[in-house]
């Protein structure tokens, strides 16, 4: 076979190069469908599709306005990631659906927070107060785990994350717990002495969740931070590094605090 001219040589190796590079950039051109709770989070993710697509990757913001959907739509193949949730949410909806669905990076921790018309401050709550909470399992107990924290009343050990009124052991100030609708507490705090609410839910009733917040659970080795979850088969997929990577950076640490007013807190260091 005759030796090829240097020209020649040097045109298929651009050639080549070309395609490599072509087929790199195919791979690297991923969509992705991510379901997130509508609302202040849209804010945040548009910055998010724009981190993202510095690195190939296409984000189609699917936004819902439940919290029992977007587990259900990413189990169903309908989504490839979701970030809307904490662990021990999502475990209780594995548990009853079936779900094999896993975290794989950390979003921001939107602490619960115990607020107030009426009181200034925790140690004014007076004895026999009426303190309302979420009725659904995964909220309610951790806003009584909230109030033992803060001193409020004792739970009992063996209920774990998600004990209920059934489940006080102790109740030295006789605190009259609530159970109402989650999307309902932070509207009702006008008609109690203090209420532990979301803090998605105390924005949406108008609760001013600094000035009015008289005890809050803190990030330090807390099972409630959110994060991005994909179904388990993807765990270890090409584009989810990238995609954890594309919320993990300063213009979205800023953003967090920018939207939400420091209300929630990035839950990455």
């Amino acid at each position: 076979m005759p030796a090829l001219s240097l020209s020649r040589r040097a045109a298929l190796g651009a050639f080549t190069a070309a395609m490599l590079t072509k087929n790199a950039n195919a791979q690297s051109n991923t969509t992705l469908r991510i379901g997130i709770m509508s609302g202040e989070d849209e804010d945040i993710w548009r910055i998010v599709s724009t981190n993202a697509s510095k690195s190939g990757l296409t984000l189609k913001i699917v936004t819902f306005s439940d919290y029992s959907t977007p587990n259900q739509a990413l189990s169903e193949g309908d989504l490839d990631a979701n970030a809307f949730q904490h662990g021990p949410f999502l475990k209780a909806q594995s548990e009853a659906n079936g779900f094999k669905i896993t975290p794989v990076g950390n979003t921001y921790f939107a602490p619960m927070g115990l607020y107030s018309h009426r009181w200034k401050s925790l140690k004014d709550l007076p004895p026999n107060a009426s303190i309302g909470v979420p009725n659904d399992p995964s909220n309610e107990g951790r806003a009584l785990l909230l109030l033992q924290t803060l001193g409020i009343l004792k739970i009992s050990s063996s209920a774990g994350l998600l004990p209920t009124a059934l489940d006080i052991t102790d109740n030295p100030r006789n605190i009259s717990i609530r159970e109402l609708d989650a999307g309902v507490v932070g509207r009702a705090l006008t008609d109690l002495d203090a209420a532990v609410v979301n803090t998605e839910w105390a924005q949406k009733a108008g609760i001013d969740t600094i000035k009015e917040r008289i005890g809050e659970e803190t990030l330090q080795n807390n099972p409630y931070v959110c994060f991005i979850a994909t179904n388990a088969k993807d765990a270890s997929a090409a584009w989810v590094k990238p995609l954890v990577s594309a919320y993990q950076q300063p213009n979205t640490r800023q953003a967090l605090l920018d939207v939400y007013h420091g209300a929630i807190v990035p839950a990455w260091t």
